[in-house]
């Protein structure tokens, strides 16, 4: 698995950065364009919410992209996070091949 040093963008970055701003859309226009509160958003910006499969396919249709753009953001920061985390690098680390565990 190739991963790089740097901490990847996180959907809020993303999301903020390169939409949000851009397009100079409110948290609240967003909240209103995907049916959802506000709160929601809020979360999604603040990286207090992970994007879902029905929050991915929600965002690609407000913006017009695909549902794995959204995913697979999602999937870089979850791995990253798991192999930068002590206590998930210690219960990773415990696991052997099966073909060591037989």
């Amino acid at each position: 698995m190739l991963m790089t040093i740097r901490k990847p963008a996180t959907i809020g970055e993303i999301l903020v950065e390169e939409f949000l701003l851009p397009m100079e859309i409110t948290q609240g226009q967003l909240a209103e364009a995907m049916a959802v509160p506000r709160k929601h958003v809020n979360e999604l910006c603040n990286d207090r919410r992970a994007v879902t499969a029905p929050s991915a396919l929600i965002l690609s249709r407000v913006f017009g992209n695909s549902p794995e753009f959204w995913l697979n953001v999602q999937r870089r920061t979850d791995l990253w996070n798991a192999m930068h985390s002590p206590s998930e690098q210690e219960r990773i680390n415990r696991a052997r091949p099966l073909t060591d565990a037989a």
